[in-house]
């Protein structure tokens, strides 16, 4: 597979405020909800977008202190076979190099809100998504 990244930018990235009321020393369960969509341009086959998103919303089960959204874009040339697992090898890659953009982008819009900075785990492409998790050998 020969993969070129050609750049990255944000479409969305949003920050709210929730005015709930907290006790001294609450820990809130901040679970982020990720979704990852890859499309090929029509006219030039070579040509892929890859869209990862990130969402924190409080709900009244699971109250967050603030919801965010981020959307980021990636912008990618690649060549590889038609084939099931050179489409997954391609979605790893280009999730490999997205995710410390959106890393990045969560820990400097918690930041810039002023709230304590969201720090993302370090973590690779290929455990983000379960369907990008290799499947375990099975004896027989």
């Amino acid at each position: 597979m020969k993969l070129e990244f050609k750049g990255v930018t944000a479409e969305e990235m949003s920050f709210k405020m929730n005015k709930i009321q907290m006790q001294p020393n609450t820990k809130f369960e901040i679970k982020p909800a990720f979704a990852r969509q890859i499309q090929r341009i029509k006219e030039n086959e070579k040509v892929h977008i890859v869209r990862l998103n990130l969402k924190i919303e409080s709900t009244e089960q699971s109250p967050k202190p603030f919801n965010m959204t981020i959307n980021l874009v990636g912008f990618f040339e690649a060549e590889y076979e038609e084939t099931e697992a050179e489409q997954r090898k391609f979605a790893v890659e280009a999730t490999n190099i997205l995710y410390p953009y959106l890393r990045s982008a969560a820990t400097n819009l918690t930041a810039d809100a002023f709230a304590n900075p969201l720090i993302l785990p370090v973590i690779p492409g290929g455990v983000l998504f379960p369907e990008d998790r290799e499947e375990p050998e099975t004896l027989n």
